[in-house]
């Protein structure tokens, strides 16, 4: 697989001015139609944030406080104020992701799992935010069809099986959250002070 989608350039004065040490990575919101989404994308968000140099607040500790406090709904999770949230978890910043597409899908010729995230990375201490950015991937990427017409209709119909009945969207979104999330890619995080390269970027 290789890289697909390219940002605009962004600003990252405040990221860099207020020096997070500590995430919360709040459950997605899933836009998408596959239930999957959420708990895939999540499962995946933490390590590069992780191998960038910060400390991420566990997943199950996350999950089973909202849950003890009646919250399971990602979309009522991002509306719990942040002065709320640094206060329950004590993160420097949030993490905000949204699942825009998640998925197998059959195009008569061709069939792809892909998956689009984009996420918001707010200041817990002033609600600002520190960054943003979309990343996506595809499980054709780097694909080369043949065989003329009957063979990539009989390809597709292949793929679109072995797509939906082994989840490949998930591998698929651990590449689109890992280029989403990991430090020193064009516009990405920046690295937080567990790195070495912390403060070079």
């Amino acid at each position: 697989m290789t890289a697909c989608t390219t940002a605009p350039k962004i600003d990252r004065t405040a990221f860099q001015t207020a020096k997070p040490a500590s995430i919360l990575v709040l459950p997605p919101v899933n836009d998408a139609p596959d239930v999957n989404a959420t708990p895939s994308v999540l499962s995946h968000a933490t390590y590069p944030l992780a191998e960038a140099g910060y400390y991420v607040t566990p997943v199950t500790l996350v999950t089973e406080t909202f849950r003890q406090n009646g919250m399971a709904i990602p979309s009522d999770i991002h509306d719990v104020p942040y002065t709320k949230l640094r206060e329950i978890f004590g993160a420097d910043a949030a993490l905000y992701i949204k699942v825009n597409r998640y998925g197998t899908s059959y195009m008569v010729i061709s069939s792809a799992a892909v998956v689009q995230v984009q996420a918001q990375l707010i200041d817990l201490k002033t609600g600002q935010e520190l960054w943003k950015g979309q990343a996506s991937a595809s499980s054709e990427e780097g694909g080369n069809s043949g065989g003329g017409l009957a063979g990539m209709l009989i390809t597709a119909v292949i793929k679109q099986v072995i797509n939906s009945t082994t989840d490949a969207s998930h591998g698929v979104a651990g590449v689109a959250t890992s280029r989403l999330l990991a430090a020193g890619r064009p516009n990405g995080v920046l690295y937080g002070p567990r790195s070495p390269l912390y403060g070079k970027d």
